[in-house]
């Protein structure tokens, strides 16, 4: 191979291989070149021409011109990647494109690399991709600075063609622009830009699609058969042979053109200039809307949040993402709070799909990063760019999930201040039954003191709310159940649980929770109860309900399904029977959560246990609200079977529901989880209540002051038989029916007793 002479860097090929096989630095490389060449790399500046020929693969051999002296190195030999380290790397980058020093040595044995190759081959990954990004924000900078710099003409031109301007009422003449008036001068301006853009749209979206989306007579506005000015064909609804718009979860999406049958299938490289062009609109719409007020936002009082106005909305933002779909609703709202939480915490938890799904467990129900297009800058998630599948729930089965399919961008502004916006990709890759997309929403990030921040939650969704059963529809379409409040009060009670369990905690005589660590460890128990609760109880795709008519006549229908429990440590072995079933009470929630979460009244609904006393013995308050709190209740009864049993408890309240949720633990369980034991092996059923308000009189300041009604939901979750392939009898599906039907009975019975 010919030796490679200096050359200035500029004029080097690229050190990253657009396959992705390059093998980084050679094995044998000095050590101070391999710890000098990532840092150049990572800061943008040139590299010497030796390092430089290293990365190409070519021979080691640098002819020195200054001192005319010529040195031979040994020739060294380089060896590309095979196929399946390439695969095995490129997975693990999209799940973890920062590996530590551990993780990147366990690869490198994984994959029979050495330690530093896998090094570099993350480094040069990352630089590939920031490089990319740059590439296309220069491309869209551009294209934004020619936009204005035509504008900037064209008000020149019209302002050097008026001419003399005189007074008409003092006899002058008429102000005309050649032989137009101004206003027609306006008109045919705003028309060639808006052939400018139909073209530039059309650009795009033939990459995508592969042909030019706008027919030829696209410039014609009296076509009989009018262009659709959406980004790409699939943005607008598929229109049926009358000329009627399908309905979305009527599988309308057959005749849309995609460009993958797998919703969750890679990003294609053809697919990533547009999503990154979608990411950065949604990002400019997402800011402007943030800071906007009145009267594109309006206050509500009902639900103390702001609501968009739909009709300012399509104002101010013409184009968005194509009109919204036939028999879809819209659900916009705007909400802000301070938590506690550092702003660049809060925006890695944002950027990370694991972190982000478990800090909202209770509205995430499951979610998987698609793609990485990019991992953002050095150190921090500026820029970062990811493709995300997600649904969303609420606690009950009589409310449908949403799926939703979209990317997610992470910005540091100028200002100082994170945006982090989320935009859906159903125009890409559009589903057979997509019932749910997102406009640009997401949150806004400022630094706030003590190191908290404060955070600007924008929600807007389009969904079929067509199967929401009848009592949750005020609720839903109020944006309480899934809106920029429900988000921004789960936040704030997470934050609020986080900062309870780094609190020291002061000196007691409580011999149960002595120390720091068995606090976390009965924290860590009740978060997995907590979410396996929240999971159990909705209508996630992987809850297969049957409903039980219970034959008086009303609503209050049970659901029922069954698992069959093997090989995981956190659930006991055997058939487990979940039942649930949701009505509505005419008392406040606040009423319900304070009755349900008092263990002395507990026997009063608790058939379980036997009538039995509950005694706590342990306490630990996670929240500022009062009933915030984790707890161990013993019971006092004369039945053996209970005598080895403890209680674990969490309830919780915010200003968009209540939660009180319970499992009875073993005690020498609990006992070794409080001495240090692994809580993940502990096995739990939870059971308890979900509390919602009935709708926007719920809102903030009607349910502290108690008023409004209550959705009440009740589940349980029963071990019927410790043999796991045993088959479910109908007399435990009864038994269970029973249970639930009579826990009902009593809290009705208890709570429409008392006094409003």
């Amino acid at each position: 191979m010919p030796a490679i002479h200096s050359r200035p860097a500029s004029s080097m090929p690229p050190l990253v291989e657009n396959d992705g096989t390059n093998t980084g630095v050679p094995l044998d490389q000095p050590s101070n070149m391999m710890d000098s060449q990532p840092n150049s790399m990572d800061n943008g500046s040139n590299t010497s021409d030796t390092a430089m020929a290293q990365e190409l693969g070519g021979d080691d051999h640098h002819d020195d011109q200054e001192d005319g002296v010529t040195t031979t190195r040994k020739r060294k030999r380089y060896h590309r990647h095979t196929q399946h380290q390439i695969q095995e790397l490129e997975a693990y980058f999209k799940e973890c494109p920062h590996p530590d020093d551990k993780q990147r040595k366990e690869l490198s044995r994984e994959l029979g690399l050495e330690h530093l190759q896998v090094k570099f081959w993350f480094q040069n990954k990352r630089t590939q991709m920031k490089n990319q990004l740059e590439r296309h924000e220069n491309s869209h900078l551009r294209v934004e600075n020619e936009k204005m710099k035509s504008e900037l003409l064209r008000y020149k031109e019209a302002l050097g063609n008026i001419g003399n301007i005189s007074c008409p009422t003092c006899g002058g003449h008429r102000i005309n622009i050649g032989d137009l008036s101004f206003d027609e001068r306006q008109l045919r301006n705003e028309n060639a830009r808006l052939k400018e853009e139909i073209e530039r749209i059309s650009s795009i979206a033939g990459r995508i699609v592969g042909k030019n989306v706008f027919p030829n007579n696209s410039n014609d506005y009296n076509s009989p058969n009018p262009v659709d000015f959406g980004v790409l064909p699939a943005y607008s609804t598929p229109q049926s042979d009358d000329g009627e718009g399908y309905n979305n979860g009527g599988g309308g999406f057959e005749d849309v053109p995609i460009l993958s049958s797998m919703i969750n299938g890679p990003i294609s490289e053809i697919e990533k200039p547009f999503i990154i062009e979608l990411v950065m609109a949604a990002m400019d719409e997402f800011v402007q809307m943030a800071h906007l007020q009145e009267p594109l936002w309006f206050p509500s009082i009902e639900n103390g949040t702001f609501m968009l106005n739909q009709d300012e909305y399509f104002r101010v933002f013409p184009r968005g993402i194509g009109p919204r779909p036939i028999g879809f609703v819209t659900e916009a709202t705007k909400d802000s709070s301070i938590v506690i939480m550092n702003n660049l915490n809060l925006v890695e938890i944002l950027m990370n799909v694991n972190h982000w799904s478990s800090m909202f467990s209770g509205i995430v129900s499951r979610a998987s990063s698609v793609d990485v297009i990019s991992t953002g800058g050095a150190g921090n998630p500026n820029g970062a760019i990811q493709v995300i599948l997600a649904e969303t729930q609420i606690a009950s089965p009589q409310v449908p999930t949403r799926e939703c399919y979209f990317a997610r961008y992470c910005k540091l502004r100028v200002d100082g201040t994170w945006a982090v916006v989320d935009v859906s990709l159903d125009q890409l890759r559009a589903g057979p039954a997509v019932r749910s997309r997102k406009r640009p929403s997401g949150c806004l990030i400022e630094a706030a003191p003590n190191g908290c921040s404060k955070v600007t939650w924008i929600e807007h969704v389009e969904v079929d709310d067509s199967a929401v059963h009848t009592i949750y529809k005020p609720l839903v379409s109020s944006g309480l159940a899934f809106g920029a409040k429900r988000w921004l009060a789960s936040l704030d009670r997470q934050c609020d649980r986080i900062a309870s369990a780094m609190v020291t905690p002061i000196p007691t005589n409580d011999m149960v929770l002595s120390t720091q660590e068995s606090r976390k460890s009965m924290m860590k128990l009740a978060e997995r109860m907590v979410n396996s609760f929240s999971s159990g109880v909705s209508a996630t795709v992987g809850n297969h309900w049957t409903t039980l008519s219970q034959g008086n006549g009303t609503d209050e229908n049970v659901r029922v399904m069954t698992r069959k429990s093997v090989g995981d440590p956190g659930r006991p072995h055997g058939v487990v029977i979940s039942a649930a079933t949701s009505f509505w009470l005419p008392v406040s929630p606040k009423t319900v959560f304070d009755y349900l979460r008092d263990e002395n009244t507990r026997t009063e609904w608790d058939i379980l246990s036997n009538g039995g006393l509950l005694q706590e013995v342990a306490q630990i308050a996670n929240g500022t609200e009062t009933g915030n709190c984790v707890s161990l209740l013993r019971v006092n009864s004369d039945n053996v079977n209970h005598s080895n049993m403890i209680i674990l408890q969490e309830s919780s309240t915010d200003p968009t529901g209540s939660y009180v949720i319970y499992a009875p633990v073993d005690i020498s369980a609990m006992n070794g989880v409080l001495n240090g034991g692994d809580p993940d092996h502990v096995a739990l059923l939870p059971s308890g209540f979900a509390i919602l308000p009935d709708g926007p009189s719920g809102g903030r300041g009607a349910y502290n002051h108690g008023s409004g009604g209550s959705l009440l939901t009740v589940a349980f979750q029963i071990l019927v038989d410790l043999v796991p392939v045993a088959k479910l009898s109908l007399g435990s599906v009864a038994t269970v029916n029973n249970l639930i039907a009579c826990t009902v009975d009593r809290i009705k019975a208890a709570l429409l007793a008392q006094p409003t």
